[in-house]
């Protein structure tokens, strides 16, 4: 507390010195390790002598003869720094993605109005407003202008069932797109998932081609007018390893092995992420009698679901809360009457294989346990923590 500073400083480099030697041993000659060893005893004896001049010749040749050490380390250019910077930034940010907080776009419109899907919305080229309001459209309400027109004829291939081959596709569950696929050519890219491309003209063009034998022409309009972007939600998959899943809470799932789901929406939604809000958990036995969800044959109070069931805003006034799903001579449906249940396995069933089920709070249009069944626990990747993006949505913040 007492001791003269430039003691302290002289045995703060005394201890930087041997830092030195440790952490260079592997470049530095055996020369160059004895020389820095005998300045820093140097240093040390003059300490012990008290003497404050010898401190300071002692200090000033072990600072020089550490500095010289490595004449031929060349120091990083300012590339070499940002590049190192960005590698350690991109494993970090790997790191938090694979094991805490993962991005999640939200694709539909199953959870409006708690969460917005993507939406397209006509509009033709000549009615765009200027770039620059467009850049900020986008920056702020996560708005793209799109057009896509085809360049040259090809011929649209069809699905096992006859249908035109058209898939949607992800990247990372960050970027959703579609893609049009062809006997001819390679696939066409589109700007959006499947059902926005079909609200700016897919579906159009697609019938144009049925018309020519399957041929979409070359100049024929695929998509033209504004895509309004889904909600960008951070998911949190850290916390379903310290507690139980809650009933009332929005949360995200996969869908690999829900046969239910392949079943009415193909291949493509064997192997995507789903959100929706969690209704059930093991154990539970659920029904549905218009506008309440039933557990155990009581309606369910938990806040999120009672929103959904009342209405309550942001709910537009012909919501109708929850709703039986519609009924299907083709596949089965497990809540379409009042008196259909849904009934969860919980602790008899084996690790991993207890059910859960999901809703969205869009219930009159969305694809959901109403129709394919439970999630399993192993599917679970954890509940929706964030609105992270368009920050005009309305939705920007923690999730209920």
């Amino acid at each position: 507390m007492f001791t003269a500073a430039w003691k302290k400083n002289a045995k703060i480099l005394a201890k930087g010195a041997k830092k030195f030697v440790d952490y260079k041993r592997d470049l530095l000659t055996p020369e160059r390790v004895a020389e820095i060893e005998s300045r820093r005893k140097d240093l040390l004896s003059a300490i012990r002598e008290r003497s404050r001049e010898k401190v300071e010749e002692a200090s000033k040749q072990l600072r020089a003869t550490c500095e010289n050490a490595l004449p031929r380390e060349k120091p990083q250019s300012w590339f070499e720094e940002n590049v190192e910077v960005m590698f350690v930034a991109i494993v970090i940010a790997l790191g938090l993605r694979a094991y805490y907080m993962q991005p999640f776009r939200i694709p539909t419109g199953s959870m409006q109005p708690t969460l917005n899907g993507i939406v397209g919305t006509p509009l033709p080229s000549e009615q765009w407003p200027s770039l620059p309001q467009r850049l900020i459209e986008f920056a702020l309400r996560g708005r793209s202008y799109v057009k896509v027109v085809n360049d040259q004829d090809r011929q649209i291939a069809p699905t096992s069932s006859g249908a035109p081959d058209v898939r949607d596709i992800q990247w990372f569950h960050f970027f959703s797109k579609a893609q049009i696929y062809f006997t001819n050519s390679k696939p066409l890219r589109l700007p959006a998932p499947t059902n926005p491309c079909m609200q700016i003209g897919l579906g159009d063009a697609i019938r144009s081609a049925a018309q020519n034998g399957g041929i979409l022409k070359a100049g024929t309009t695929v998509c033209e007018g504004i895509i309004d972007s889904g909600d960008l939600v951070l998911v949190d998959k850290f916390t379903y390893h310290f507690r139980r899943p809650k009933r009332g809470e929005v949360f995200v799932f996969d869908t690999l092995g829900i046969r239910g789901i392949q079943e009415h929406s193909g291949p493509q939604g064997g192997g995507s992420h789903y959100i929706k809000r969690l209704v059930g958990v093991p154990g539970d036995t659920l029904s549905i009698k218009t506008p309440d969800l039933l557990v155990d044959g009581k309606v369910a109070q938990e806040p999120g679901i009672r929103r959904v069931a009342e209405g309550a805003s942001p709910f537009k006034e012909n919501h109708k809360g929850y709703v039986l799903a519609q009924p299907s001579n083709k596949l089965h449906r497990y809540l379409v009457n009042e008196d259909d249940v849904l009934s969860l396995k919980g602790k008899e069933a084996a690790p991993g294989m207890r059910e859960y089920a999901a809703m969205g709070d869009n219930t009159g249009n969305s694809l959901d346990s109403r129709y394919w069944g439970s999630v399993k626990e192993y599917n679970l990747v954890g509940p929706a923590a964030f609105s992270l993006w368009p920050i005009t949505s309305g939705h920007w913040g923690f999730i209920r």
